[in-house]
């Protein structure tokens, strides 16, 4: 959303899916070239503030906010109202990648943490408005790039449990990240990730 596993399993976690002109990749944001605002200061500080960053502030300020831990124990840091649920940015990873996914998403996210099939006819959506790091976009629990180049990919949204719609767009190990890619394609957590601008 991360190699997307330890995004999750972390506490930072992530998956982790309108078209599109190319955003700047999360390791070229004003922050990660050391232009550090008081906003995102405070969203690397604030577990709330990082989740919030993660979707528009009509879905964010309202949604639950969780972490968690490497064994997969979920902690409730607010409680949510309206049904999304959002997640702070991962430190392990090079670019910020916090979460925010809807109840269907969440069902999908809970089946990728545990490594277990997904829920049938469950499409998802889940924002990342922050940006991604991943550390494979072949192997949904890669942990570290196997050529050292991170899978960078701009503001964008995720669709999850919509296979038909994962047909029409390509997967590779080094997808195009300006425009509609397939993640882990090929296995049973494949998603469609949508690139977006002028996301706020």
């Amino acid at each position: 959303m991360l190699s997307r596993s330890n995004a999750l399993l972390l506490g930072a976690s992530a998956l982790a899916v309108a078209t599109c002109n190319k955003a700047p990749p999360a390791s070229e944001n004003k922050a990660a070239a050391g232009e550090v605002t008081e906003t995102s200061a405070a969203a690397s500080n604030d577990p709330v503030a990082s989740a919030e960053s993660a979707a528009p502030a009509s879905i964010a300020h309202d949604a639950a906010v969780i972490t968690v831990d490497a064994k997969g124990a979920i902690s409730t840091v607010r409680q949510g109202n309206n049904g999304w649920t959002c997640m702070p940015d991962n430190p392990q990873t090079p670019g910020k990648d916090p979460m925010c996914m809807d109840g269907n998403g969440m069902k999908w996210a809970e089946a990728w943490m545990g490594h277990k099939p997904p829920p049938a006819d469950n499409v998802g959506l889940m924002y990342m408005l922050a940006g991604g790091s991943d550390a494979s976009n072949t192997d949904p629990w890669g942990e570290k790039p196997a050529n050292g180049k991170w899978v960078e990919t701009g503001p964008h949204v995720m669709v999850v449990g919509a296979e038909s719609l994962n047909k029409l767009y390509p997967t590779s190990a080094d997808p195009d990240t300006s425009k509609p890619y397939v993640m882990f394609g090929g296995t049973p957590y494949a998603h469609l990730m949508i690139p977006v601008t002028d996301a706020k």
